[in-house]
């Protein structure tokens, strides 16, 4: 069946030339004339009047596309410095199974070890179906990273294969070795790529390259600027960030990648609600501040973490002495607002799980809200995580009432 092509973005206030924290108030608002709505309307409609060449309509059929998704797909774009709109999904493993469905039978997925773990499964479901290799490597070790890439495109050491190169950028995955897959930084460990060097050797060896920027989102991270083709978000985290929607994106700025993802969404139905758009974008306006203020509690609780004596290792990015921070320091505009802390115990952990009174016993991460989890209690979460280590996702909250209740819980 011929598609309707992807609508063209909605007009907006907003320019480029704004700085972040500017764009995610203003970008994706109607036009301004007299007696315009500040705020885009949810549009409710499943189709919309068209005769003729339907691939003639802006838009046709609701699972195609629809102005319901306009603004919010716009706003991702300009944040995420894409030359085209971004591509909503339903959730933000819809999104990651898209991408990683691009990877061509006989070919490689090389992700790292600590991913998201709905990553890792989805990405082991795919490659059965699909006929492809999966190979997990320690991200922040960037020679073995290249070694992996070298192996999986046959390619000897200090060599190139620049062709399929220039097929990927092309024609999607068609021709090329596979896909690199990248989170930094990781979840749940914490640990940083060398994003630039990873892109440029994976993209020198044929490979195309997709980063989950969901920890770092657009504000202290833009992959596509650091060589990256493809960039992924769970939208249900910080964008939206009040903990109410489930939705993912993607963003890339070759056009034909963007019709395969397209393609990908509207044939396997994994459209997102007009109401939760509408919804995500709203939450967006507030992202600046609330990453301030999050990272801001963050980086206090991870110096205070790290200096407790119930506490093995903190893992957090601006901690100087973090094995991820000159890097991160070098290609991110911030740390973040997740923290990692290992006690000695899976026991411990839950324990202070349970202890709290203001953190929130929950998975997830990115609202204002803060939560607290053990991840080894999820049976996919690797083996490699530490039993003892506890996630910390950082809300909003005043700081002295945050750690007043995590320390009484670490006692």
């Amino acid at each position: 069946m011929t598609q309707p092509e992807p609508a063209a973005a909605a007009s907006s206030s907003a320019r480029s030339d704004f700085a972040p924290d500017t764009i995610v108030v203003e970008t994706g608002r109607p036009q301004r004339t007299d007696g315009a709505a500040v705020n885009p309307p949810i549009d409710l409609s499943s189709t919309f009047v068209s005769t003729g060449d339907i691939t003639a309509s802006p838009y046709a059929y609701a699972r195609f596309d629809t102005p319901a998704w306009t603004p919010f797909e716009e706003a991702l774009g300009q944040l995420e410095h894409s030359a085209l709109p971004g591509l909503v999904f339903g959730s933000g493993l819809a999104a990651i199974s898209a991408v990683i469905s691009l990877v061509p039978a006989g070919g490689t997925l090389i992700i790292p070890t600590h991913s998201y773990q709905g990553a890792l499964s989805s990405a082991e479901q795919i490659a059965k179906r699909q006929n492809f290799d999966v190979v997990t490597v320690d991200i922040a070790d960037t020679e073995a990273v290249i070694a992996a890439l070298d192996e999986a495109g046959h390619v000897t050491p200090g060599q190139t294969k620049t062709d399929g190169a220039a097929a990927s950028a092309s024609a999607g995955a068609a021709g090329s070795p596979g896909m690199l897959w990248i989170e930094s930084p990781t979840n749940p460990m914490l640990e940083v790529a060398d994003v630039p060097a990873l892109t440029a050797a994976a993209k020198d060896r044929g490979f195309l390259v997709s980063v989950d920027n969901t920890f770092a989102t657009p504000l202290l991270q833009t992959p596509l600027d650091l060589g990256a083709d493809i960039v992924v978000h769970s939208v249900t985290k910080y964008l939206a960030g009040h903990s109410d929607v489930v939705l993912g994106a993607v963003l890339t700025s070759d056009a034909e990648l963007r019709e395969a993802l397209h393609t990908e969404r509207s044939m396997r139905g994994g459209i997102a609600g007009p109401f939760e758009v509408w919804l995500a974008l709203r939450g967006l306006r507030t992202l600046a501040v609330r990453l301030d203020r999050a990272q801001a509690n963050a980086h206090a609780i991870a110096e205070r973490l790290a200096a407790h004596p119930a506490v093995v290792e903190t893992r957090y990015p601006g901690l100087p002495d973090d094995p991820g921070h000159a890097r991160a320091a070098a290609q991110m505009n911030g740390f973040g607002a997740i923290i990692s802390f290992t006690v000695e115990t899976a026991d411990k952990a839950t324990a202070i799980a349970e202890a709290v009174r203001l953190w929130t016993p929950a998975t997830s991460l990115g609202g204002v809200e803060s939560l607290i989890e053990r991840r080894r209690r999820h049976p996919s979460e690797p083996a490699t995580v530490p039993e003892g280590l506890i996630r910390l996702s950082v809300g909003i909250e005043n700081l002295d009432d945050l750690w007043t209740d995590l320390e009484a819980a670490l006692a």
